[in-house]
């Protein structure tokens, strides 16, 4: 046996290129596991920004269908359908 790898160069008989794919797909490997756990622990842990309030300076929704009733984009109706969707 020449170098104790059979005789075929070693790393699967492609030398250093087979080291250097080798490395990389060992590489790529380890980052899909960890994105996996980062997606896993984010999906576990729920939506919790659906309980935030608005960020200050963000119009409302009430707001929104305020103004464009105020501008004359929408008529009572609408703006009234729109108070009891979002439950006033």
């Amino acid at each position: 046996m020449m170098g104790g790898f059979g005789g075929y160069g070693g790393y699967g008989g492609m030398g250093w290129i087979g080291m250097i794919l080798g490395l990389i797909i060992t590489i790529a490997v380890l980052i899909g596991i960890v994105l996996l756990i980062v997606w896993a622990v984010k999906r576990m842990g729920g939506n919790s920004t659906s309980n935030i309030a608005p960020a200050s300076g963000t119009p409302t929704a009430r707001e929104v269908a305020q103004a464009r009733y105020a501008k004359g984009e929408i008529n009572r109706e609408e703006y009234q359908q729109i108070l009891s969707d979002f439950g006033k």
